[in-house]
């Protein structure tokens, strides 16, 4: 095999690979013999098929995989033996192969950049905190005796209405046919709770016992289960009972109901929760003021495959007219749309300046992990996908198919886990400083729109570009000096 590098270019790079015909022959000789000592044909004792009979069979087969395997050999030894580090997948072409010529190839690759990480310890965060009030965790308490108070079957017949607890039966369908995890029995469903599908218990209200109806609804179009989404189902339901809330006071034996000692002990235990709810909100604000700085702190040449990606990435949220990337997609003369097409000049303008900054922040932040030995534990992800499953009760079997099928959904809970321990690295690092804020000030969210985030983006790219054309200016005047003063002492 031979590997010859034909381009380099920025980031880019090609190779030609010639894998000679004696070397696919021999690879191909190599497994015909492997199938004729395993073979088991009519006509022939076991290990004793004749090769020619075998290749006659299997040959066309085997050539196929042995091109597949070289091809893939031929891409990792270029990798390796250049020690080049992909930004995405490789692309080999083969340019022309004929069985008996050898095999000739083109390979197409982006490498990383190559960056200094900045100072991490440099980074000037300014942590916000909140002190828990007294107000703030009787407040808490209120709620959770709401959330846990008991409920009485009504002494008089009435009509089901919010804040009502229903015990029903029920059996989803979609075009008439039931499907898995869309029925229960002796189901309780706080009405006016928001817990089911939207329209479902509103579909319930001015019911009474023992009356059957018919609840239609929609499934949103982003629910987990992709067999469900955005379809009309239709729910056969039946009251069994109607409960309604019994009065509650907030003491002592409403703290043991919950497996508190005491009142106080639930206060406590609250005013914990309380914290550690400002702590995740104060870490989110720092998060932000981290990846802020950190994008306009490195400049450096972008992969053009990934740039181009998140470029289509943003134009599909920015385009209602965007379409799929797909074959079956095709305008009149044969090519797939553009996620851009129909876009105003400026819009693109802002779609490209987003994801440069995006690429260049995930680029950064992927070296500051590599750098520092940051994985993401199957344990981090499964607990992950415990976390989303919850959020479906009564479709956890679907969501859990939906993640053990779908190894790229994996992957998108795997990468906030990966950016979370980063960020978790770089405040271990950087110089905070906490500062004293209100609960409407930790809590205040910034509207993280397309628009905003073009403005910031600008600003971002256009200071990293100047701080990159100032040190390319300082390294040639360095070089200048350095050469008169060399020439002054000789």
């Amino acid at each position: 095999m031979a590997i010859t590098q034909t381009l380099s270019e920025g980031l880019k790079r090609e190779f030609e690979v010639v894998i000679t015909n004696s070397e696919i022959n021999k690879l191909v000789d190599e497994k015909l013999d492997n199938i004729a000592k395993e073979a088991n044909l009519p006509g022939f004792r076991p290990g004793k098929v004749p090769v020619s009979v075998v290749k006659n069979r299997f040959g066309k087969q085997v050539l196929g995989e042995v091109v597949r395997e070289s091809v893939d050999n031929a891409t990792k030894d270029t990798m390796e033996k250049n020690k080049l580090t992909p930004s995405s997948q490789p692309k080999i072409e083969i340019i022309s192969f004929e069985e008996g010529e050898d095999l000739k190839a083109k390979l197409s690759v982006e490498i990383m950049p190559e960056f200094e990480i900045p100072d991490l310890s440099s980074l000037e965060i300014i942590k916000p905190t909140v002190k828990v009030t007294e107000k703030e965790v009787n407040d808490a308490v209120e709620k959770i005796s709401k959330e846990n108070i008991g409920t009485k079957k009504i002494e008089k017949a009435r009509p089901a209405k919010n804040g009502d607890t229903v015990v029903i039966d029920f059996l989803g369908k979609v075009d008439g046919i039931a499907f898995d995890g869309g029925e229960a029995k002796g189901h309780n469903l706080k009405l006016g709770s928001n817990s089911f599908i939207p329209g479902f218990e509103d579909g319930l209200l001015g019911c009474e016992v023992g009356k059957k109806v018919n609840v239609e609804v929609t499934f949103p179009e982003d629910y987990q289960a992709k067999n469900l989404a955005g379809k009309k189902a239709v729910f056969e339901t039946i009251i069994n009972e109607i409960k309604e809330d019994v009065e509650l006071v907030i003491n002592d034996e409403f703290a043991k109901t919950l497996g508190m000692e005491d009142l106080k002990s639930l206060k406590s235990a609250v005013s914990d929760q309380i914290t550690k709810q400002h702590d995740q909100a104060s870490r989110e604000k720092s998060k932000r003021q981290i990846l802020d700085k950190l994008a306009d702190t490195v400049s450096f040449d972008l992969p053009e495959t990934l740039e181009k990606e998140e470029y289509n990435n943003i134009c599909k949220a920015m385009n209602p007219n965007a379409k799929p990337d797909d074959t079956s997609n095709t305008d009149e003369e044969g090519q797939v749309p553009e996620a851009d097409k129909g876009m105003k000049k400026e819009e693109k303008q802002d779609a490209s300046e987003i994801a440069k900054r995006r690429v260049r922040l995930g680029l950064l932040l992927s070296e500051i992990g590599r750098k520092n030995n940051i994985k993401v534990e199957e344990e981090d992800t499964r607990n992950a996908m415990m976390k989303e499953i919850q959020k479906y009760p009564g479709q956890e079997k679907q969501v859990m198919d939906y993640f053990k099928n779908n190894p790229d959904a994996q992957q998108q809970l795997s990468g906030p886990i990966f950016e979370d321990k980063i960020i978790d690295f770089i405040l271990e690092l950087a110089n905070t400083k906490e500062k004293v804020v209100s609960v409407e000030e930790l809590y205040e969210q910034e509207e993280l729109d397309l628009n905003k985030e073009a403005v910031k983006a600008k600003k971002s790219n256009k200071l990293v570009d100047k701080n990159r054309v100032k040190k390319s200016t300082k390294k040639k005047v360095s070089k200048k000096v350095q050469k008169v003063e060399t020439n002054t002492k000789k």
